[in-house]
């Protein structure tokens, strides 16, 4: 099954927070658009520089990796991008919203009706099954009837091969089958933006390159751009674009297309 009839054609995108930008962006245009980025915290008393300077544009449809030592800031960069923090300098426009100024329950909003998130512990909740996980996200940003959601669920999990253990718990279930349903979950809402952080870490080699095609199959078919923060080199020869992170600033951008 075409993932773009899944997503695309179920009804219509939810809206948006008010000020965010609605629709698929067109080829070209930037989902993300981030400039002069800083974060700093505090740890053990010291002053932490997490993120020091970083400017980035990202057009929609990209897959990109970001990659660097641990503690080089990917993750911090990642949990700005989706709205999970905000930086303590610089703008920030993401689908459109200038997300540095949404507060914390419309930066909430904003992330579930415009971000995915796929993790490398997938993040699955223990007392659903595969189908209630998937439909987690629906039920908490649109308000539609539970036999539509349970449709496009149905019809989202048998794109990503896992309609038949959608009755499961996520202790049954492997780490390539959890990793499915991690991916189902973050495109469930439509988002224009998934991002994910050491997603085929605990994966085989096998199951890994399963998982890299079937986010780059969303991709070419849906449109959604995707963002890893990554050690793994299958990753990384997948990606088109690969910005490296070193001590909080981009020090490198290598172009991978064709």
């Amino acid at each position: 099954m075409k993932l773009l009839g899944v997503l695309r054609t179920k009804g219509q995108r939810p809206a948006p927070p008010q000020g965010a930008g609605g629709g698929a962006k067109a080829p070209g245009a930037n989902v993300v658009r981030a400039t002069d980025l800083t974060k700093t915290y505090a740890a053990d008393g010291v002053e932490v520089r997490a993120l020091r300077g970083v400017s980035v544009d990202v057009e929609a449809g990209s897959f990109i990796a970001f990659i660097g030592p641990s503690g080089s800031g990917k993750t911090t960069l990642l949990n700005l991008l989706g709205c999970l923090d905000k930086p303590s300098s610089g703008r920030l426009e993401v689908a459109g919203t200038d997300v540095t100024r949404l507060d914390r329950r419309h930066a909430a909003a904003f992330r579930g009706a415009q971000i995915g998130f796929v993790f490398q512990s997938f993040n699955l909740i223990p007392v659903l099954t595969v189908l209630e996980n998937v439909e987690y996200p629906l039920v908490m940003v649109q308000d539609r009837p539970a036999s539509e959601r349970r449709t496009r669920v149905l019809e989202l999990l048998e794109a990503v091969g896992m309609a038949d253990q959608r009755g499961k718990r996520p202790e049954q279930l492997s780490g390539g089958q959890k990793q499915r349903v991690a991916i189902a979950r973050a495109l469930v809402t439509r988002p224009e933006l998934v991002l994910a952080d050491e997603p085929t870490a605990n994966l085989d080699r096998e199951t890994a390159y399963t998982i890299i095609a079937l986010m780059k199959k969303m991709r070419d078919e849906v449109g959604t751009t995707f963002l890893f923060a990554t050690h793994d080199t299958r990753i990384i020869g997948a990606a088109e674009l690969v910005y490296t992170l070193e001590d909080g600033q981009l020090t490198a951008r290598q172009e991978r297309r064709g």
